[in-house]
C-alpha cells in the first residue's frame, strides 16, 4: 500500500473549494441520513501495523467540519454498543484509534507495581511451603485468626537475635503472619536466663518472643554451615544483632548472603551505627541512653546520679524501626526482584525519642548552645555534681508552659498530669480552678504578662493539693481538658480501657501456667495482625525445623548426636 496523500482541512465555517468536486452524501453517516450507525466489526489484527501505513477512514464532510469545532468520535466498548463522545480535532491528518477491548473476567489482569503484597502466599513467599511440617511450624493457637490476608503470610524469617531489639522486631513480623525460626545457643538465648525461670522461659522471654520456633544451634560447629545453608535456601529475611563483626565471621552479613541469595533481605541492629569511631563497640540500651543524652533528658535521678530504670525504650523503638525497614524491603522486592540490607541502631532510636530537642536554629540557638557547652566543660572540670549540671540543661519548651500548664500536680491522694498548650485550654483550666491568669489578656504589654507567674504557680499547686485525684480528674474531663491520674504499670494489666481495645492477651504455658502479656501492636482490618502462638518448649521443634529445611532424617540424627544442635529425645 502506498503512502496516503494529505488532505487540506477547511475551517469549521468555510465552504468546500470550487475546484474540488462535491461528494454525494455518505449513506452510512448518521449525520446525513439520520439512521443509526451499524456496529463496526473490528478486525482482530490491524493491517497498518504490518504495512507501516495507517489507512485513512472515509468520513462525512459534515462530521469533519462541525460548527462546534469538534469532531464526534465513535469508540467500540467491549460488551456494549457505540458511544459517541466529543473529542477535540487532532492536528495534522486524522487517524483511526483502535481501542483495546476491556479484559473479560476470565482473563487475569497484568500485575503492576504494588500488587505483590496482595499476592497469594505461594507467590509472595520466596519459597513455597512444600512439606507437611510447614503446617506444624505455622500452627496457631486455638481461636487465632490466620489467613493469607496477613501482610507477611508466607514470609520466612531467620532470627539471630538476643535481648530486645531483634526478638521484638521479629515478634512484630510474626504477629503479621511471618514464620520466624529463632537460632539460639545450645543453652538458650540470654533472655531465657534473666529473672525467675519456669523451665526454660522467663517473663522477658515470653514478652518478646511470641511466634518463634527455636532451633538450638552451635554456630561454630563443623556441621553448622550445612544446616545454615539449608535454612537460608528457604529464608526471605535474616535478622541479626550480634556482636560487631561476628555476623561477617559466620557469613551472615548481607555482602556474603546476597551473592548466593540475591532476593534475601538482611536486617541488622548495631549499638552506635555501622561507621565512625564507636562502630565496633558493644552497647546495650542503658549504655546508649547515656551516650545519646536520653538518660539525662528523661531526668531519672537517684542519690544524685542519673538512672535509666524501667523499660529499655531505645531497644523497643529500634525494634519498630527494624520491622518497618523489613516491610519496606519486602515491598520493594515485589517490583525489583532483589533483596536488600536494612540497618538501624540503638543510637538512632534514642535520638528519635528526643526529636523535639535535637534541632538547632543557627541564628537563634548557636550562641546559646555554645555558651552552655563552654559552661558545661568548666563545670565538669571543677567537679560540679551531676544533679547541678542537669539543672542547667537547655530545653526547647517554654519555661512558663512547663511551670503551669504542661506538667504534673500533686493531689490530696496521688498525682495528676495535665496538658494545656493552647490558649483556649488554658482559659478552661483557669475557670475550673477559679483563678485568673493576666498573661491570657492580649492587651497587656509583653513585659507585664509574666510578672505574676510565680504567684500563679504557687496558687494552682495549692488548689490541686486540696482535693483528691478523682475530684480533679472528673472536673477537668468535664471541661474537655486532657488529664489523667499518674498510674503505675501494673495497674494497666487489669485496666478497663486496655481491655476494651484488646491491648492484652491471656495465654497458658505448660510450665509457667496462665499469664497475661501485651497483644499485637497494630490492627489491620479484622485479622491482618493477630497475636502469634506462644513458643513451644525449648528443643522440642529441632527435628521438625530441620526436616522442614529439607535435611534427611539420618543427617538430622547425626547433627543431634554430634552436638551441632540440641533436641529433646523423641517419644
Amino acid at each position: 500500500m502506498g503512502p496516503t496523500p494529505t488532505r487540506t482541512r477547511g475551517s469549521a465555517t468555510s465552504a468546500p473549494s470550487s475546484t474540488r468536486p462535491s461528494k454525494p452524501p455518505n449513506t452510512s453517516c448518521s449525520s446525513c441520513t439520520g439512521a443509526p450507525t451499524p456496529p463496526f466489526k473490528a478486525s482482530p489484527r490491524v493491517r497498518w501495523r504490518i504495512s507501516g501505513t495507517r489507512p485513512r477512514p472515509r468520513r462525512c464532510p459534515r462530521e469533519r467540519r462541525s460548527p462546534l469545532g469538534v469532531r464526534p468520535r465513535r469508540r467500540q466498548r467491549h460488551g456494549s454498543t457505540y458511544r459517541r463522545e466529543l473529542q477535540p480535532p487532532p492536528r495534522g491528518r486524522s487517524r483511526v484509534r483502535h481501542e483495546r477491548p476491556r479484559r473479560s473476567a476470565s482473563r487475569p489482569r497484568r500485575r503492576r507495581l504494588g500488587d505483590g503484597l496482595r499476592l497469594p502466599r505461594r507467590e509472595l513467599g520466596r519459597h513455597p511451603a512444600r512439606l507437611p511440617r510447614d503446617a506444624l511450624l505455622q500452627a496457631p493457637t486455638p481461636g487465632r485468626f490466620v489467613s493469607d490476608e496477613q501482610p507477611f503470610a508466607g514470609i520466612t524469617v531467620l532470627e539471630f537475635g538476643q535481648f530486645v531489639a531483634v526478638p521484638y522486631g521479629a515478634q512484630l513480623l510474626a504477629d503479621g503472619g511471618a514464620r520466624v525460626i529463632k537460632i539460639e545457643p545450645l543453652e538458650g538465648e540470654a533472655s531465657r536466663h534473666t529473672g525467675y525461670r519456669w523451665g526454660d522461659v522467663t517473663r522477658h522471654f515470653l514478652a518478646r518472643n511470641r511466634g518463634t520456633h527455636s532451633l538450638p544451634l552451635a554456630l561454630r560447629h563443623e556441621k553448622a554451615a550445612a544446616i545454615l545453608d539449608a535454612l537460608l535456601a528457604k529464608t526471605d529475611v535474616v535478622l541479626t544483632n550480634l556482636r560487631p563483626g561476628l555476623a561477617a565471621q559466620f557469613g551472615l552479613d548481607y555482602e556474603s548472603l546476597s551473592e548466593r541469595h540475591p532476593r534475601i533481605i538482611v536486617g541488622n541492629v548495631t549499638a552506635f551505627g555501622e561507621k565512625g569511631p564507636d562502630a565496633g563497640l558493644a552497647g546495650m540500651d542503658q549504655v546508649v541512653q547515656a551516650h545519646s543524652g536520653l538518660m539525662a533528658m528523661n531526668g531519672g535521678m537517684r542519690d544524685g546520679r542519673p538512672i535509666a530504670e524501667g523499660s529499655p525504650i531505645s531497644d523497643f523503638m529500634c525494634a519498630a524501626l527494624l520491622a518497618y525497614g523489613v516491610a519496606s524491603a519486602l515491598y520493594r522486592r515485589t517490583s525489583s526482584g532483589r533483596g536488600g540490607r536494612v540497618d538501624t541502631s540503638l543510637l538512632m532510636s534514642a535520638l528519635i525519642l528526643q526529636n523535639n530537642l535535637l534541632i538547632r536554629v543557627e541564628d537563634q540557638d548557636a550562641e546559646t548552645h555554645a555558651t552552655y557547652l563552654d559552661w558545661l566543660a568548666g563545670a565538669r572540670a571543677g567537679g560540679m555534681p551531676y544533679a547541678e549540671q542537669a539543672s542547667h540543661m537547655p530545653s526547647s519548651r517554654v519555661a512558663r508552659l512547663v511551670s503551669i500548664y504542661y506538667r504534673t500536680f500533686t493531689t490530696k491522694d496521688s498525682a495528676i498530669a495535665i496538658a494545656c498548650p493552647s490558649v483556649g485550654l488554658r482559659r478552661r483550666l483557669m475557670d475550673v480552678v477559679g483563678l485568673e491568669d493576666p498573661a491570657l489578656d492580649p492587651s497587656l504589654p509583653q513585659e507585664e504578662r509574666h510578672a505574676l507567674d510565680t504567684e500563679l504557680r504557687d496558687q494552682i499547686e495549692a488548689r490541686f493539693a486540696s482535693e483528691t485525684t478523682d475530684y480533679w480528674e472528673g472536673r477537668l474531663r468535664e471541661a474537655g481538658i486532657p488529664v489523667s491520674r499518674v498510674r503505675f504499670p501494673t495497674e494497666l494489666i487489669d485496666n478497663e480501657q486496655a481491655a476494651a481495645n484488646d491491648l492484652f492477651i491471656h495465654r497458658d504455658h505448660p510450665e509457667a501456667g496462665p499469664f497475661t502479656v501485651l497483644g499485637s501492636a497494630l490492627k489491620l482490618d479484622e485479622g491482618g495482625f493477630a497475636p502469634a502462638p506462644t513458643p513451644a518448649p525449648f528443643r522440642s521443634e529441632t527435628r521438625d525445623i530441620l526436616a522442614w529445611a529439607g535435611l534427611p532424617k539420618d543427617v538430622i540424627e547425626d547433627a543431634v548426636e554430634a552436638g551441632a544442635v540440641a533436641a529433646l529425645d523423641p517419644d
